[in-house]
C-alpha cells in the first residue's frame, strides 16, 4: 500500500491552483463569440445537439443535462453512433454544439458536413482556434488551457474542467434570458431533494381538520391543557367565534402559567396565551415554513387562509417526514 505523503499534497494543491487557473484564464477571453452563441441558439426553433468523443464526451454529457434541466431543451448523442444512424436525431432547425479540445476529432469531423446539409448550425467549443473544427463552425468558443493539470501534461484535466465550466456558462447565460425560473427548474426535478423543496406546498404536510388542536378564545387553562396533549403537536391555536387566529398556547406558556398561576380551576387561557402567533398560508411553500421556524425559533405553525381562520397546522417533525428538512 503506497502511503500518503507531503508530495500527494503538494500535487494534489497544485493540480486545484492549475484547473482554477485555467477557469479564471477563461473570464477574459469571453467576447462577442459567447454572445454570438447564445443569440444562435435562442433564435433557433429545434433543440440543441450536444456531442464528443472521450473524456470530451463525457463533458459534453453533463452539459446537454446542465442545458436541458435550465429550459433549452438539449441531449446527447455519440459521434461514432451518429454515423450509424442516429444523424437522423439532428434536424434543420437544431444547434449541435461540439466539444473537442483538440479540434480534431476524426468522429466529430466526419459528421460536420452532415450536420450543416441538414441545416443545423454548429458551435465548437474546442481549445485551438486553428482547428478544423473551429474553423467549420458558424460559432467558435475558445477553451484553450495552458497546460494539464497531469505532470505529465498529457491527461486531459484542466482542458475537461474549463470546457465544463465554459459549457456552464452558456447553459446560465441562456436560463436567465429566457427568463427560466424557480418553478420552472422544479418542474424539470421533481425527484429527489431539489423537488421536494421546490414542489411541496405547506397545504401538502399540514395537519388538517381534527388533527389541528383548536379551542375557543373563552377556554379555561385545563381545556387548553388537554387540547395539546390531545393534538400532541406541543400547542394548541387559539381562535375567535368565527375561526380567525388570536394566539397559540404552547409547552412554553404551560410552564411559564405554572410559576404564576395559583388558581388553575379558574385561569382562562386568553390570560396566558402568545397573542398575535406567527402563521403561514397553505399555498406557500414548505421550505418558506421551515424558514419562518427557523428565524424565529419556534417549532410549530399554524395555517391560515385569507380570512386568518385556522385551517391547519404544522411541525418541524411534520416537515421531516415529508423531508423538506
Amino acid at each position: 500500500m503506497i502511503s500518503a505523503s507531503s508530495t500527494a499534497l503538494e500535487l494534489a494543491r497544485r493540480v486545484l491552483a492549475i484547473e482554477a487557473d485555467a477557469v479564471r484564464a477563461l473570464i477574459e477571453r469571453l467576447d462577442d463569440r459567447f454572445l454570438a452563441a447564445v443569440s444562435l441558439i435562442l433564435g433557433r426553433r429545434g433543440r440543441v445537439v450536444v456531442s464528443g468523443i472521450g473524456k470530451s464526451g463525457h463533458i459534453a454529457r453533463k452539459v446537454a443535462s446542465t442545458l436541458a434541466s435550465t429550459g433549452t431543451p438539449a441531449y446527447f448523442v455519440h459521434p461514432a453512433e451518429a454515423s450509424h444512424g442516429d444523424l437522423g436525431m439532428i434536424q434543420p432547425d437544431d444547434v449541435f454544439i461540439a466539444f473537442s479540445h483538440s479540434g480534431e476529432s476524426e468522429e466529430l469531423l466526419r459528421i460536420v458536413p452532415l450536420i450543416k446539409r441538414q441545416g443545423a448550425k454548429l458551435i465548437a467549443l474546442t481549445g485551438n482556434h486553428d482547428s478544423t473544427l473551429a474553423r467549420e463552425a458558424d460559432v467558435h468558443l475558445d477553451a484553450g488551457v495552458a497546460q494539464e493539470a497531469c505532470p505529465l501534461n498529457l491527461a486531459p484535466t484542466a482542458s475537461t474542467t474549463a470546457a465544463l465550466a465554459l459549457g456552464d456558462a452558456l447553459a446560465v447565460a441562456l436560463l436567465d434570458a429566457r427568463g427560466f425560473s424557480a418553478d420552472d427548474f422544479a418542474r424539470s426535478h421533481p425527484g429527489g431533494s431539489l423537488g421536494r423543496r421546490l414542489l411541496t406546498h405547506v397545504a401538502d404536510v399540514m395537519r388538517r381538520g381534527n388533527d389541528v388542536p383548536s379551542i375557543a378564545d373563552s377556554s379555561s387553562l385545563r381545556e387548553a391543557v388537554y387540547e395539546m396533549s390531545r393534538g400532541r403537536m406541543g400547542m394548541t391555536a387559539v381562535v375567535d367565534a368565527a375561526g380567525r387566529i388570536v394566539g397559540v398556547f404552547t409547552d412554553g406558556d404551560l410552564r411559564r402559567a405554572l410559576d404564576k398561576v395559583t388558581d388553575f380551576a379558574g385561569a382562562r387561557v386568553a390570560e396566558l396565551m402568545t397573542p398575535g402567533p406567527r402563521t403561514i398560508r397553505p399555498e406557500a411553500l414548505a421550505v418558506e415554513a421551515v424558514q419562518l421556524m427557523e428565524r424565529h425559533k419556534i417549532n410549530q405553525l399554524v395555517v391560515v387562509d385569507g380570512d386568518d381562520k385556522v385551517v391547519g397546522a404544522l411541525n418541524m417533525h411534520d416537515l421531516f417526514r415529508a423531508k423538506v428538512i
